[in-house]
């Protein structure tokens, strides 16, 4: 009964198409393509059911069901939402990393919008890089994919000219958040873009009642934060937010040309 369940929810959140995709790779041997072996999840990944999903994006599932749940928290309309992201960058970047790239909606549009830029999506679920991957290619897009952490990427320093962060910050603890922009600053040249577009917390701290919808962990403790504060704590310049859609922003800030990585 509860195999028959959630197929018939994915059926309802996926498609029939979808559907049968889900159900006809090996999953195991599709994310072990893009597993690192050694890497440890931190507890604050493992130990979370994101979505309500058991295992939260440990489990294909969240992966499979990630982009309609993504459509439906980004209101008016989430590739509009999206493109504003890649409205805001200030140059033509070379060399393009997205943070916590989920299934890759935003690293695809980078690739698009930069097609000769070298663009790299990295994300904590290998089952994440499946789907990104597969969109990539049904897309026609040459796109780097790295499973790892977006707070010790182990990428070298000040080599991107653009590190971008869509819908990442709320899936993580602030403190971790902090870490990852520490981590963004290091991985810039001097003088690259830094954007992160989220959720809006100004209006998240008072929609209670939505967090609880999506079931998100982290995003109370999100919305009482600033990610302005954050960004000019680890040094970042011209921090600017600007609000779009209903419920989202978008955070830019530049590493300084005389900034090199302290840590």
């Amino acid at each position: 009964m509860g195999q028959l369940f959630l197929k018939s929810l994915l059926r309802l959140v996926i498609g029939d198409d979808k559907l049968r995709w889900y159900e006809t790779i090996d999953w195991q041997q599709e994310s072990d393509v893009w597993r690192q072996a050694d890497l440890i999840y931190p507890n604050y990944y493992s130990s979370q059911n994101f979505h309500g999903i058991a295992g939260g994006y440990l489990n294909s599932v969240a992966a499979m069901t990630y982009d309609p749940v993504t459509a439906f928290a980004s209101p008016p309309n989430e590739t509009w939402i999206r493109k504003q992201l890649i409205t805001a960058i200030k140059s033509q970047p070379t060399r393009i990393l997205d943070l916590g790239c989920g299934t890759g909606s935003a690293t695809l549009m980078l690739k698009q919008a930069f097609g000769q830029a070298v663009v790299i999506g990295l994300d904590l679920s290998a089952y994440m890089i499946v789907v990104a991957d597969y969109k990539a290619k049904q897309a026609g897009l040459n796109i780097q994919w790295l499973h790892g952490l977006a707070e010790n990427t182990g990428l070298e320093e000040a080599t991107f000219d653009l590190v971008t962060a869509s819908f990442l910050f709320h899936e993580t603890p602030p403190n971790i958040s902090q870490l990852i922009l520490q981590e963004c600053f290091c991985l810039l040249k001097p003088g690259g873009q830094l954007i992160v577009l989220d959720g809006n917390q100004k209006r998240l701290r008072h929609a209670a009642w939505l967090i609880k919808i999506f079931k998100e962990p982290y995003s109370q403790a999100y919305a009482a934060e600033s990610v302005d504060d954050w960004m000019k704590l680890a040094k970042f310049e011209n921090v600017q937010t600007k609000y779009v859609g209903w419920i989202s922003q978008i955070t830019s800030g530049i590493k300084p040309i005389n900034q090199n990585c302290d840590v």
